[in-house]
């Protein structure tokens, strides 16, 4: 399907993403992500991944080659050369790329959006307020149009030319951030800057939950300081999350056990306790549920699949 689409592209967008494969291809070497500018990430694999948790920040994801899938809450996004991510707020996630190989590796490129720089570049083009201001879900894929296309390649092209990475990369991120409010998404990337209303308010909720996820979540008192019935709440937060408080912070709680235990060396039980579960049957009945297997065979499986991909 995404041949038969590009096959029906005009000449130029063919040549704009030839040109993105090849500087990504030509900036990371082997498999991995690096950081070449301030902001900006690119990543290589040449294999496809197991499901794999992260935490996003306000971002916005370009592909040059491959495919990838994010799992959020019960939702599935997934795009490729002919579609952008955009994300609005710091939320987990599962990804994991679905096409790569070695002879055609997974490129993409991910560029951090400050919601403060987002919200000049609004003042600046008179698009300072949502023409919505109900809640708005924090993440979403759209098609990516020649303009914005182009402006990721030039981006791209400063790292053949260091010495003038101080003026035009603002320049050129400003310019991409017009493009995204213009775009499709544009509402999504206003709701990312603006002060008031029901998404701040559940941006608030996400950054005091992810700060505290060990502890135990009061709903009622979260949303009476909020100013929000708890009804309401529940509404809205699952709105911009596409997950319940609830869901939310196991998902936070279960993502840093798995990190703890690749990274720590430590057993379930230690670790049930440290991300806050008081029952560590509870927590490995949790864990196997969200990560397909107990925690001990889940991480000595990734530990595998590290060993056999350095290989």
């Amino acid at each position: 399907m995404i041949d038969q689409q590009s096959e029906r592209e005009p000449v130029p967008l063919k040549a704009q993403r030839k040109e993105l494969v090849e500087r990504i291809a030509r900036a990371v070497r082997e498999d991995g992500t690096v950081q070449p500018l301030e902001g900006m990430y690119l990543t290589r694999s040449s294999s496809l991944t197991e499901p794999l948790p992260g935490v996003f920040e306000p971002s916005v994801c370009v592909i040059a080659q491959g495919s990838k899938q994010i799992l959020f809450g019960d939702s599935r996004y997934q795009y490729d050369p002919l579609h952008y991510l955009l994300v609005t707020m710091e939320l987990p996630h599962i990804s994991h790329v679905l096409e790569a190989s070695k002879e055609q590796p997974y490129f993409s490129l991910r560029l951090s959006l400050p919601p403060s720089l987002v919200s000049s570049v609004m003042l600046e083009s008179s698009q300072a307020s949502p023409r919505d201001h109900a809640g708005v879900r924090a993440i979403d894929v759209s098609p990516v149009d020649g303009n914005l296309l182009n402006a990721f390649v030039r981006l791209l092209g400063l790292l053949d030319a260091p010495t003038e990475v101080p003026f035009l990369q603002p320049l050129i991120i400003r310019e991409i951030i017009y493009r995204l409010l213009m775009g499709e998404q544009g509402n999504r990337l206003r709701h990312l800057a603006i002060v008031g209303g029901h998404t701040s308010s559940i941006a608030r909720a996400v950054e005091r939950l992810r700060q505290n996820f060990d502890q135990p979540l009061h709903v009622e008192k979260l949303a009476r300081e909020l100013g929000m019935s708890v009804s309401g709440f529940h509404h809205h937060f699952k709105t911009v999350t596409a997950m319940s408080p609830t869901q939310f912070q196991k998902r936070m709680r279960l993502q840093e056990a798995r990190r703890l235990m690749l990274s720590e060396d430590l057993d379930a039980a230690s670790v049930a306790y440290r991300v806050g579960y008081n029952d560590a049957s509870h927590f490995n009945r949790e864990y196997k549920s969200l990560f397909g297997a107990p925690p001990l065979r889940d991480v000595q499986r990734l530990r595998d699949e590290a060993l056999q991909n350095a290989e």
